[in-house]
């Protein structure tokens, strides 16, 4: 496959170390804020990363991964397959791709328009499948983030409610970048209150458990105010082109 080889990149034998590090981290920022561990949930995120370190992250005990890319998710599935991991779209996604997502994704974190919605039901519908998803929030208003605004997400929500072969899981949010995380503090806070202003909506076929919020420079912050997903690539697999 055409992955581009990643600067710095980690080889194969050294992710078993970096996992365990990020996970030892991933542990104590949920005990430090009287949380089990186990309510947060690591998706190694894969995007650009070679088959053979995809393969070492899986044999060290990844079992969720997160790609950005339909193409390049479709050709790494083909060479790893679905078994023993559970793959999640963490990208931008475009109505077009929806057939081949609903295919290739047990969830798919960033949908952020009605439009997108309806193709991913109607695609979910003809494989006889309900799909998964993350209602993505631009939490901060930036122009270049995608993202659904924070005022219009519960009308969405409500929108999509009556897809029968949708299932609203949560929400996700890509903040600002910051050399300091507790200057991202404040939007993980924010997407937290929109989650609890939602699930206080009772809205039918909508189950906001999960957050899919903190990467590798804020996971720990993120964590502490509610992650259930934390997208981690770098910290994992190195630094990218």
């Amino acid at each position: 496959m055409n992955s581009i080889n990643p600067i710095n990149a980690v080889m194969p034998e050294d992710i078993q170390k970096r996992l365990k590090l990020v996970k030892e981290r991933v542990e104590a920022a949920a005990l430090s804020s009287d949380r089990d561990p186990k309510t947060v949930k690591l998706v190694a995120v894969s995007k650009t990363v070679p088959v053979d370190r995809v393969h070492a992250a899986i044999k060290a005990g990844v079992t969720m991964l997160g790609e950005n890319y339909v193409q390049e998710a479709r050709e790494k599935i083909e060479a790893l397959g679905k078994e023993r991991v559970s793959w999640h779209f963490v990208g931008h996604l475009q109505s077009n791709k929806a057939k081949y997502a609903v295919k290739l994704f047990d969830l798919i974190h960033s949908v952020d328009s009605l439009k997108l919605a309806k193709e991913l039901n109607k695609r979910a519908g003809a494989l006889g499948k309900a799909q998964d998803i993350l209602i993505q929030v631009n939490i901060s208003g930036e122009e270049t983030k995608s993202g659904i605004d924070t005022e219009q997400t519960l009308n969405l929500v409500r929108g999509i409610s009556p897809l029968e072969n949708i299932a609203v899981r949560g929400l996700m949010t890509m903040p600002p970048y910051f050399n300091a995380p507790d200057k991202v503090r404040p939007y993980f806070k924010a997407l937290k209150s929109l989650q609890t202003l939602i699930r206080q909506e009772a809205i039918p076929n909508v189950d906001m458990t999960e957050l899919s919020m903190g990467m590798t420079g804020d996971f720990v912050a993120a964590i502490q105010e509610g992650a259930t997903l934390v997208r981690i690539g770098t910290a994992i697999f190195g630094e990218r082109e």
